[in-house]
């Protein structure tokens, strides 16, 4: 293959060909060159080498594909609800609503926004319905069970954890406040930081509430109150590209699902009004080359994500968004620059607190039902 004919190569990692439980890489040549400029191959492509998950074999990451995207019809207001999709909305308690318009992200419209987070229905979403055990039939998701709260966007040198915990966290402290005029005390905040290696870490921190005790017996209060172990089993993230390039569109996945507890180091840390579920993409060299080709493109890309307890019972059935986050081509240089070493505010050690150092496992056929949603 003379190299001077050749525009740019496309790597393909198919499930047949393995050579000691590692992929078999195929260079495709083609004339026809991407929509943007590819991000560097020894970040993105070549790094999924050094990962041997046995469930890379049936991952075709990069594979060209002229499929449209149909944009959805989605209400575009924000409202404080049980959910997003939902009619029924309250008044918005100050420290709530403080939050969601405070960061370097703003609440933006949800078809249009851009360089911020939306909420998006949970009707976009299809998830385990009451009878997947028997039928294995999803349904929309419908309302979600936490409230959007809003957006962090930060930056630092060396990775963040904990930062409901930190004496700057801005949610945290307008909870705070609140509950020391009297108010909102039965508040609980569940959070998610995706944390982004790099030269730079950086955090993308979504929080989501609620005003009403959660009720006891309930998947999300046995997550919440329950061990790592528990945890890692069912803690589990929907994605969605909305926009975006498609070779962002083919590594992501439509509608993937995956375990997080299972497939990377997820660290639980519970305070008395919260708990945050720190991811750390770097414990995943396929997650950690995906993520930075997808932020390669930062600023044209559009990805919804959900976040639940996986159901695997039953008596756990239908499957219920804990919350959803759209998040709206964003400029990198966006986050706001907190210092490593806040000291974090002391906290009672509380029951599940801790983290867990997960290994790689091989998908079970469970793993990534939702893979082909809708």
């Amino acid at each position: 293959m003379r190299m001077e004919r050749v525009s740019w190569l496309v790597v393909y990692l198919f499930d047949a060909p393995m050579i000691s439980n590692i992929p078999v890489v195929i260079l495709k040549s083609t004339s026809q060159p991407p929509p943007a400029p590819l991000i560097t191959p020894s970040i993105a492509a070549f790094d999924l080498l050094l990962d041997t998950e046995p469930s890379v074999r049936a991952a075709n990451i990069m594979r060209a594909t002229n499929q449209k995207h149909r944009p959805s019809a989605a209400d575009s207001a924000t409202k404080y609800s049980i959910s997003a999709s939902t009619e029924t909305s309250r008044p918005i308690p100050d420290w709530i609503a403080e939050s969601i318009n405070g960061g370097s992200l703003r609440n933006v419209d949800v078809d249009n926004g851009i360089n911020g987070w939306a909420s998006p229905p949970g009707d976009l979403f299809s998830l385990r319905s009451v009878n997947y055990l028997t039928k294995k039939q999803k349904s929309s998701a419908g309302d979600y069970l936490l409230s959007p709260v809003g957006m962090d966007w930060l930056k630092s040198t060396s990775k963040l954890d904990n930062v409901l915990a930190r004496s700057d966290n801005r949610v945290s402290q307008a909870l705070k406040k609140a509950q020391s005029q009297g108010k909102s005390t039965k508040s609980f905040i569940v959070a998610f930081n995706l944390q982004i290696p790099g030269k730079d870490h950086y955090s993308a921190v979504f929080y989501f509430a609620t005003e009403d005790p959660i009720s006891p017996g309930s998947l999300l209060y046995q997550f919440i109150n329950g061990d790592d172990a528990f945890r890692n089993q069912r803690f589990k993230i929907v994605n969605r590209i909305v926009k975006g390039p498609w070779i962002v569109k083919k590594a992501v996945g439509n509608y993937a699902a995956c375990l997080l507890g299972k497939a990377l180091t997820c660290n639980y840390h519970r305070g008395g009004s919260y708990l945050e579920i720190d991811v750390d993409i770097a414990s995943s060299t396929i997650a950690n080359a995906i993520l930075h080709l997808a932020l390669g493109y930062a600023t044209s890309v559009t990805i919804d994500m959900g976040f639940l307890v996986e159901a695997q019972t039953e008596d756990e059935l239908p499957e219920k968004l804990i919350g959803a986050v759209r998040v709206c081509q964003i400029e990198i240089s966006s986050a706001t620059v907190v210092d490593a070493l806040t000291p974090p505010i002391p906290t009672a050690v509380a029951r599940g607190m801790g983290c867990s150092k997960v290994n790689h496992h091989k998908l079970s056929d469970d793993d990534d039902d939702d893979a082909d949603d809708k």
